[in-house]
């Protein structure tokens, strides 16, 4: 079978996709939208490029149009993977790419399609010319379902590495941190305005005024960095946080397990990478009420929910965590819950079988 990856970029999860269509029996090809690098790819896929313009502006739709039409007559696909909807697979619908397999990538319909009209239609559109849809959560099903689709849907969470994010291992950074004794939280979401980053700096100064032994492991880079640090320091809190910056894949079990529990006050969240890999790892988490979220968090199982935006419940529940005499049967459940929903290898799966249906349909 002959599939077609295209994507805006070249994110950790398109690597993570394109690496492991790579491995299978099927011919790939990938193209993106965007400038890539493009010695990342597989050395076994074809890197499809966009026909070279003398023009110093980035071409029009209507040229990118005409040109992924080219691009399709030349690959030949059996099927077209194409995502996010209203940037990418908008523009395979109008280049006739045929099965196309529209992927949302969350924020694409949960935020923009809903902030705005005009991206709005434009998703709704390309729903109508997909054979399918391929989406993270349900939640994002019934965002499509509400835009009018009412066609076959691939739903898989992208999953985690169980082997990779796993409780077993190493937990150091506790230890040369010099926390040993104290209770640790962790946060390690883009430090933008979707994340609720500020959100998670307020409730730790609320909660770490009134115990003192709690610490926040904060990992992230994003146009809020300042402000946070400002939150923590106004609050008297900056020692008993520790800004670790940007972490690397194989920092990241580590790190994990080095915290007690896993905090995220995302306002929008498709299923959360991050929180599939706290699970896998086995700590318990503090989440935001968000629908997503509730696909995978029930309050007292793997951890506990607030209200969006509550900086006021987030502390208090922060307090009842840090004082809660055991977290060993939140923690099993959290890697039972994983193990059940978030394997990548399983997950990853389903979207093969999701091309060979649209292949046999053609």
């Amino acid at each position: 079978m002959r599939i077609l990856y295209f994507s805006r970029g070249q994110s950790p999860h398109d690597l993570r996709f394109v690496h492991s269509l790579s491995e299978t029996q099927h011919q790939i090809g990938v193209l993106s939208l965007d400038l890539v690098k493009t010695d990342l790819w597989p050395s076994t896929v074809e890197v499809l490029e966009w026909p070279e313009r003398n023009e110093r502006s980035e071409p029009s739709r209507e040229q990118r149009v005409h040109d992924l039409k080219s691009i399709l007559t030349e690959f030949h696909a059996d099927v077209v993977h194409a995502g996010p909807i209203p940037q990418v697979a908008s523009l395979a619908v109008e280049a006739g790419a045929v099965p196309l397999l529209s992927m949302s990538w969350g924020s694409d319909l949960l935020l923009e399609a809903e902030r705005s009209p005009e991206v709005a239609e434009i998703a709704r559109r390309t729903l109508q010319g997909s054979a399918m849809l391929a989406a993270d959560c349900q939640t994002v099903v019934r965002k499509a379902r509400e835009l009018g689709y009412a066609g076959p849907v691939c739903v898989f969470p992208w999953g985690v590495d169980l082997q990779h994010f796993s409780p077993l291992g190493s937990a150091s950074l506790r230890a040369q941190l010099g926390w040993e004794g104290k209770f640790l939280f962790l946060c390690n979401r883009t430090l933008e305005p979707l994340y609720g980053v500020d959100v998670v700096a307020r409730a730790f100064g609320r909660a770490a005024r009134r115990n003192p032994d709690i610490r926040l492991l904060l990992y992230g880079r994003g146009s809020q960095e300042a402000e946070i640090h400002a939150l923590l320091e106004e609050a008297e809190r900056s020692g008993q946080v520790y800004f670790g910056g940007f972490a690397g894949l194989f920092e990241l079990p580590d790190i994990y397990r080095s915290a007690d529990v896993y905090v995220s006050a995302s306002h929008s969240d498709g299923s959360s990478v991050s929180l599939m890999e706290a699970l896998a790892c086995g700590r318990p988490v503090l989440v935001s009420d968000i629908s997503s979220n509730q696909e995978w968090v029930e309050s007292g199982k793997q951890g506990l929910l607030f209200r969006d935006g509550d900086e006021e419940e987030l502390a208090e529940k922060m307090l009842d965590l840090a004082a809660a005499a055991d977290l060993s049967k939140m923690s099993a459940t959290c890697r039972q819950t994983a193990e059940l929903k978030a394997d990548w290898q399983k997950n990853f799966a389903v979207l093969l079988r999701a091309y060979a249906q649209l292949a046999k349909v053609g």
